[in-house]
């Protein structure tokens, strides 16, 4: 059956600007639906990085939260802790740097609570009927939340080809000990011919696993934990990911998680996903590169797998932007993920998260109409 995902593109004008507009999207999506009186709700965001941009803006975030409050909900932004050095490594840092990056309570209407506590390790696990695991370590504000509304921002991503809802709700919403067991599998090598020695790559790595030596660089697999992020730190590509069988397991542990951090929550969840500022990274950089396709639009559906899949589409349906970190596909129909990641295969998280029932890949796209006549 296909699911319903809305859709509110960038038009605006004296009839309705963009904050009511995502307003009568999140109607239509249904939050009246999934907000009780008294609901505490966890909207899931990524605070995003000390010197990037791409993230969400907190004003739009502003919009989410009052429309909650309205329902009689009682809303919190919360995010988790990360594997690698960086402002969010723990909670203290974490949330200084959200409300450096605009979430403070001034803004956003509301507090801000790490979901996985102090250090990360704030967890409990949740027993699921996964193929490759049977539990997973989520955040335990996440469980104790009634509700969850997912705000993503929709981009490419180094290993998993995009980052959407999927990924937001599984790696974002699990413990240090979750994102260790998702990327265990995956750790990268090092071209020789292409390193310069430049050791650009150490500051990245929290679990000392790169060494420097007469030759190139050199990653232990044993310490490395395949977070990835001394990929994109390299200056001349020579880290590359592993693409073989083991590294698919890390999208389809991403499915897994997903599916149980939405455990028991059934009908008390909604995602939304801005697919503005579509860079060939994660926000996890101190830094957002240029956007490859135009901004396109907000998207809202209770089913995350036909969210990202119908965000995917439209990427790939858009005119790629020259001068950019895409190399091949720019025109309308091209795999945009592809030609900025050309080693990776980004619909093993759709299609794993289809098959263990975290939602469908076939949708229904429905644009919401002007308000009134003309803009």
């Amino acid at each position: 059956m296909a699911a319903t995902v809305w859709m509110a593109d960038l038009r605006a004008g004296n009839r309705e600007n963009m904050f009511s507009k995502l307003e009568r999207l999140l109607e239509q999506a249904g939050l009246s639906r999934v907000i009780s009186k008294e609901d505490l709700s966890a909207i899931k965001i990524h605070f995003g990085e000390k010197g990037g941009h791409a993230y969400i803006r907190p004003v739009f975030i502003r919009r989410i939260v009052d429309a909650i409050r309205a329902l009689g909900g009682k809303p919190f932004l919360t995010d988790s802790c990360t594997l690698y050095p960086g402002q969010r490594k723990e909670a203290v840092s974490a949330l200084g740097n959200g409300i450096e990056n605009g979430f403070a309570y001034a803004v956003v209407g509301a507090p801000l609570l790490m979901c996985d506590g102090l250090r990360g390790h704030s967890s409990r696990r949740v027993s699921i009927p996964g193929e490759l695991l049977q539990s997973a370590d989520i955040g335990l504000e996440i469980l104790e939340a009634d509700t969850l509304i997912a705000v993503s921002h929709f981009k490419c991503h180094e290993l998993t080809g995009f980052g959407g809802t999927i990924k937001n709700l599984a790696m974002g919403c699990s413990s240090r000990e979750g994102k260790l067991e998702q990327h265990s599998t995956v750790a990268p090598v090092v071209a020789d011919k292409h390193c310069t020695r430049c050791a650009a790559c150490l500051p990245g790595c929290a679990h000392d696993a790169i060494e420097i030596n007469q030759k190139a660089a050199f990653v232990d697999s044993q310490r490395c934990t395949g977070c990835g992020r001394c990929i994109s730190l390299c200056p001349t590509g020579a880290l590359q990911i592993q693409w073989n069988e083991e590294a698919g397991k890390v999208m389809r542990k991403m499915a897994e998680y997903a599916f149980a951090a939405l455990k028991d929550k059934q009908n008390k969840t909604l995602f939304i996903n801005f697919i503005t500022q579509v860079s060939p990274s994660c926000d996890c950089y101190g830094h957002s590169d240029a956007a490859i396709v135009p901004d396109i639009g907000i998207l809202a559906a209770d089913d995350p797998v036909a969210l990202d899949q119908a965000c995917a589409d439209l990427v790939n349906q858009a005119q790629g932007l020259s001068g950019t970190a895409l190399s091949s596909g720019h025109e309308p129909g091209g795999d945009k993920f592809r030609g900025v990641h050309p080693a990776i295969d980004w619909e093993i998280t759709l299609e794993h998260g289809e098959k263990i029932g975290l939602g469908s890949r076939k949708y229904e796209l429905k644009r919401l109409e002007p308000k009134g006549k003309g803009w």
